[in-house]
């Protein structure tokens, strides 16, 4: 097909302000995903929008297992709190307030 672009599953984005680092989230407008590649700011860098991934939480914050997943921007973590985050998935583990990290299912953009 002449006008196939890619699979989807990974997006090539230009880095926002401040680069993207390996593994961690990444949030341009309602385009989430993990950073594949380490960018700095204004480079080409490789987004993955679809899978599982265990993605830095907010601190002190309880997942349960099906619950919506958040992006809180300013602190680049995930969050169970809807007020002023996008929706990047759903929480496919529970996940304890002394955990790090929430297994999140991502939806592929940010609602």
């Amino acid at each position: 097909m002449q006008n196939f672009v890619q699979a989807g599953g990974t997006i090539t984005a230009t880095a926002p302000s401040g680069g993207a680092t390996s593994g961690d989230g990444v949030l341009i407008d309602h385009l989430f995903g993990v950073a594949a590649i380490t960018a700095a700011e204004g480079a080409e860098v490789e987004l993955v929008t679809e899978g599982v991934f265990d993605i830095a939480k907010e601190a002190g914050a309880a997942f349960a297992a099906g619950a919506p997943a958040y992006w809180d921007a300013s602190a680049k973590v995930t969050t169970p709190t809807s007020t002023g985050n996008m929706r990047i998935g759903t929480a496919i583990a529970d996940a304890a307030t002394t955990d790090a990290t929430a297994r999140v299912k991502l939806l592929g953009h940010a609602i």
